[in-house]
């Protein structure tokens, strides 16, 4: 069921002609407000291919950011985030260390990563695409992601939760991320490709 593309057709008589109007379903609309995720049930990670022979994956666990939904008008649906560079988390320290200096994300002058989202537009069924700004190290370029409406529901406290995810592929040379190391055999250590994926829980504000 589509957040925001499910609605009943109704058929008005105008000047002796039937036209189609769309109505909105009212259990979709009512998603439309403000929301804010929640990192507790939230995931930002990445998958980058290491050595040309597998991957490396990792996340950054701290982060914060909003959406506004428009259950009526999905071209109205907004979101931003952030998130901590520092934050972030491949399973090894002196890997984790390499990736927060300067050789790479250099967390001490950049502390953040951004998406502020510019436009937005459903894809058919429960999959929708976000396109924005998305900066690191100071370097703004275009981002599209694609995300998939996982459904809505009311948790034990009250709270009135949705979820998305959805993924993204950039080449971090677009960014300034440029550090590499060739190997004796050909290629190169870090592959410029890296997967982002996203999995969100966003909570409803009064």
């Amino acid at each position: 069921m589509g957040i925001f593309t499910r609605r009943n057709q109704n058929v008005d008589v105008q000047d002796g002609a039937a036209v189609a109007t769309l109505e909105v379903d009212p259990a979709l609309a009512a998603l439309t407000g403000d929301y804010v995720i929640d990192p507790a049930h939230s995931s930002i990670g990445f998958t980058v291919r290491h050595a040309m022979v597998t991957n490396v994956r990792g996340a950054f666990t701290e982060h914060e950011g909003t959406l506004h939904l428009d259950g009526a008008d999905p071209a109205r649906s907004t979101a931003t985030i952030e998130v901590k560079i520092a934050s972030i988390d491949t399973g090894i320290a002196d890997r984790d260390a390499h990736l927060r200096s300067g050789d790479f994300f250099d967390a001490e002058a950049f502390p953040l990563m951004t998406f502020r989202s510019t436009t937005a537009a459903t894809l058919g069924g429960d999959t929708y695409r976000i396109t924005g700004d998305l900066t690191i190290k100071d370097v703004t370029r275009p981002l599209s992601i694609d995300l998939e409406f996982n459904g809505s529901a009311t948790d034990p406290y009250g709270n009135e939760r949705v979820g998305f995810e959805g993924s993204a592929e950039i080449l971090r040379s677009d960014w300034g991320l440029t550090w590499n190391a060739a190997l004796e055999a050909g290629g190169v250590m870090v592959s410029d490709k890296v997967k982002l994926t996203f999995d969100i829980s966003a909570i409803k504000q009064a």
